[in-house]
């Protein structure tokens, strides 16, 4: 049975049309959609798409971005003293009205726009290289450029001495501090064999087999991320010693070292690449402590990495994470932590600052 496609419709010179609704993200094709051109006002442009009408745009593809960040500008900012709900709400909201500007594609992956860059490459990786003639948002469309172009350069990670490059729709590891944990931490006395749970990229799966793990099983239950860390342990040499295979959570067996970066905040997530981030209910975390004692040989260690900025937002208390390690039998062993090293601790326009500015990052050495 064939899948329905979704489409938007809309009217055009005195005529009904319709056109497929390209997603990567799974947003809803919009209800009313309208054209627009460079003769519409962004003030017009941003009332129209927060009564939840989409705007087709038909005129220059500069100024469609010109007027995508004129939108953004009219986007109330999220109040910091209401808190991270307050600040996620305002966030939704910014993204459906901004996801309100569309553009068309044409065959090939082609945008048949004035000035419009070629984005068939980027378009391939993520719609397919086959992918039929629709419309999508302009907001998704220079996140695919974006994606592929940190794809195509890939990510300089110290702690492997080279690259790692994400795909669209996996978080990449520019966050080095949780990967620079995992490169120092003593490894168990076993090398023979580890499992990096939630593999992502694949970083922290090359990060062990380079520093002398014999065999590494890296799993993931999102398809992007296996084919992406497939790629960067195929690209690194490391096919031989990196196996990556579909799971949730667990491959089947144990191993003398288990290694898990779970998202860090327990919230839903509003995009693929939230999952990254955001754990609804904690779910990989809990799933992760509850399955790691009888996954770990006697003797064997489980490193969980995880921010402790949920804490500071409050959404989680350090009582409930020991709470956690206890109820999944396990004993903390010892902890390696280390502050952020990004720029966003010192923003202070930002909403999240004080929770940002008192984060840390902890590598948990669980054992049974």
């Amino acid at each position: 049975m064939k899948r329905s496609v979704a489409m938007i419709r809309w009217s055009e010179a005195g005529q009904e049309r319709s056109a497929v609704w390209r997603t990567a993200s799974g947003v809803a094709p919009p209800a009313r959609v309208v054209v627009a051109d460079d003769r519409m006002p962004a003030a017009t442009a941003y009332r129209l798409a927060c009564e939840g009408t989409a705007l087709l745009w038909r005129g220059d593809f500069h100024n469609a971005r010109r007027l995508l960040s004129a939108m953004g500008r009219r986007c109330k900012p999220a109040d910091p003293a209401r808190g991270f709900h307050a600040h996620r709400q305002a966030r939704s909201q910014r993204a459906r009205t901004l996801g309100m500007l569309l553009v068309p594609y044409a065959e090939g992956n082609v945008i048949p726009l004035r000035r419009a860059p070629d984005v068939r490459a980027a378009c391939a990786e993520v719609y397919g290289p086959d992918a039929p003639p629709g419309a999508g948002q302009l907001r998704e469309l220079l996140g695919l450029i974006g994606a592929h172009e940190w794809r195509r350069k890939g990510v300089p990670v110290p702690a492997l001495g080279a690259r790692i490059h994400p795909h669209h729709g996996v978080f990449s590891p520019i966050r080095g501090e949780y990967v620079d944990l995992v490169a120092q931490a003593p490894l168990p006395a076993d090398d023979r064999l580890a499992f990096d749970v939630g593999t992502g990229t694949g970083v922290l799966a090359a990060v062990l087999a380079g520093r002398g793990v014999r065999h590494v099983v890296a799993t993931d239950l999102d398809p992007r991320a296996v084919e992406c860390a497939g790629d960067n342990v195929a690209r690194l040499g490391l096919a031989d010693q990196v196996e990556v295979v579909r799971a949730d959570l667990f491959p089947p067996g144990r191993a003398p070292l288990v290694v898990c970066n779970p998202p860090w905040l327990p919230a839903k997530p509003a995009s693929p690449l939230d999952h990254a981030v955001y754990d609804p209910g904690g779910r990989m975390l809990r799933g992760f402590l509850g399955g790691l004692a009888e996954h770990l040989e006697p003797a064997g260690e489980g490193w969980l990495i995880l921010s402790d900025l949920a804490e500071h937002l409050g959404l989680r208390t350090r009582a409930e994470l020991l709470a956690e390690f206890d109820r999944a039998g396990l004993r903390v062993a010892a902890r390696l932590d280390v502050a952020p090293r990004h720029n966003r601790p010192a923003d202070v326009a930002d909403p999240l600052h004080a929770a940002r500015a008192a984060e840390v990052t902890s590598l948990w050495r669980l054992t049974r």
